[in-house]
């Protein structure tokens, strides 16, 4: 059985500590797949919701400290119940804030995943890169080369997004081509697809490499399959959940190197 179908037969319930940008997206595109969303940031009941969920996306999109220390408890609280905790670093590299928020995250929690762009990642990985807010920005590091330094340093899974999708776990790196530049046009693609990669993460921990990859490659597959129906950015966003709620997991090409 594909991870899509396995995903869609137990509608695993994903815990999104997110950002209120994309927050109604966010669940959307969760329920969408066929997972069930609860959106739960509050530190009197973090832990709570973490322990019982089948996983915990952990966004720093729209940062107050409160949260940060939600995200802490809920961090522990889930993987103490077994359970895998998606880091997206938005716009580590924007503010001395966000990149201390989420070093404190990553040396607290023990993440499953860190889901970022390359300008996020080179901020956590302190190399030098012209970021633009909370997009990628551009910068000429060794991304494959950071990431993997990164998913080592962390012992994490890393993926990073991209016109060339890839994820490692330090040792061996997949890449994932596909996609469409109109999935950029939008806002809260990059979210949902953290949430998504924790979905997908819920029922593939057997083999988690793998399952992000799966993801990936699904959610590039979507993109492709909605521009091509899609006039832009408005009817994009509506047609993309719709995508995601027909859409078989057909894999695209994944190298390993």
């Amino acid at each position: 059985m594909q991870l899509i179908q396995e995903l869609r037969q137990k509608q695993p319930l994903v815990h999104c500590m997110t950002n209120f940008v994309v927050a109604n997206f966010q669940a959307n595109g969760l329920l969408a797949i066929g997972a069930s969303p609860v959106m739960a940031d509050a530190v009197e009941e973090a832990e709570d919701i973490a322990k019982i969920a089948a996983c915990s996306i952990l966004n720093i999109g729209t940062l107050k400290q409160q949260t940060v220390d939600a995200m802490i408890l809920a961090g522990k609280s889930a993987r103490a119940a077994g359970k895998p905790v998606v880091l997206d670093p938005v716009g580590a590299g924007a503010t001395a804030f966000r990149k201390a928020s989420v070093l404190k995250v990553l040396d607290e929690v023990d993440i499953t995943l860190i889901r970022c762009n390359t300008g996020e990642l080179a901020a956590i990985a302190d190399v030098p890169w012209a970021a633009k807010g909370v997009d990628a920005g551009e910068g000429t590091a060794d991304i494959v080369s950071i990431a993997k330094k990164t998913a080592l340093k962390y012992n994490c899974l890393v993926a990073v997004s991209g016109e060339v999708d890839l994820v490692t776990d330090g040792h061996s790196t997949l890449s994932i081509t596909g996609g469409h530049p109109m999935m950029t046009t939008i806002t809260g693609t990059g979210c949902l697809l953290s949430s998504v990669t924790g979905a997908f993460l819920s029922v593939g921990m057997e083999h988690p490499l793998e399952a992000v990859a799966d993801a990936l490659s699904f959610y590039k597959r979507a993109g492709e399959q909605t521009a091509k129906v899609s006039r832009g950015p408005g009817d994009f966003a509506v047609n993309f959940l719709n995508t995601l709620y027909t859409l078989d997991n057909e894999r695209k090409t994944i190298s390993v190197y």
